[in-house]
């Protein structure tokens, strides 16, 4: 076995709670501990846990990361002229197109110690990349319009192969794992997370809401399989 702290910021103390829910059931499956950890500044993770759970924790750090941490910076930063859940999906959109490339980069700065600072490693490990996320901010003009982004998306989605599930609110994945990561966002929905995932088919499990059959409609068309 061996410990684990991850800590955050009490301001972004949902990260943590995120990691909780994320690894806390293979924990104790494989006879681990963890109990979370509520300071003034700060909120940690501490954990006790076999080798691979604890290659689990460092890749859902990674992702965390990597979906929240950038989806922060892209709304900051991007200077589009689109409605609030347009901007929110194309930032969603920015980060699937990249993030495999992303999370094998955080995960050589995520080293295998003790103690892992989330915070830390992003002000003080991840220089490059938050560069590399500023070029990409570049490449998009303010006046990217609702047209763009659905040419964007129509792109990504023609580049992938990746099939979830729809099951009223939530999210699977190919394995039939709920997803979860638009829960970085701020704001657990569907939408979000559908984008997030690089779906390249959406197979709907019974009804859909209204909404989001509409999202479906325009955004994967054919590639939306209704049950």
């Amino acid at each position: 076995m061996e410990e684990i702290t991850v800590s955050e910021g009490s301001a972004r103390s949902s990260y943590i709670t995120y990691l909780y829910n994320a690894v806390m059931g293979n924990v104790i499956r494989t006879g681990g501990t963890g109990e979370l950890l509520f300071g003034d500044d700060r909120t940690a993770l501490r954990l006790r846990v076999d080798g691979q759970v604890g290659e689990t924790v460092r890749e859902k750090v990674a992702e965390i990361i990597g979906v929240g941490y950038k989806y922060a910076f892209l709304r900051k930063q991007l200077g589009v002229c689109l409605g609030m859940r347009e901007k929110k999906l194309l930032c969603a959109a920015l980060i699937a197109a990249d993030f495999e490339g992303d999370k094998a980069y955080l995960r050589e700065h995520i080293h295998a110690d003790g103690e892992i600072c989330i915070d830390g490693i992003y002000a003080f490990r991840l220089g490059a990349l938050r560069e590399k996320w500023a070029r990409i901010v570049s490449y998009v003009p303010e006046g990217f319009s609702s047209c763009d982004l659905k040419k964007f998306c129509d792109f990504l989605v023609g580049e992938s192969r990746n099939k979830i599930y729809l099951k009223g609110n939530v999210v699977f994945g190919e394995n039939f794992a709920p997803l979860r990561r638009s829960r970085l966002t701020g704001e657990e929905d569907v939408m979000t997370e559908i984008i997030l995932s690089d779906a390249g088919f959406v197979y709907c499990l019974g009804e859909v809401e209204a909404q989001v059959g509409d999202f479906l409609q325009k955004y994967y068309a054919e590639r939306a399989i209704f049950s």
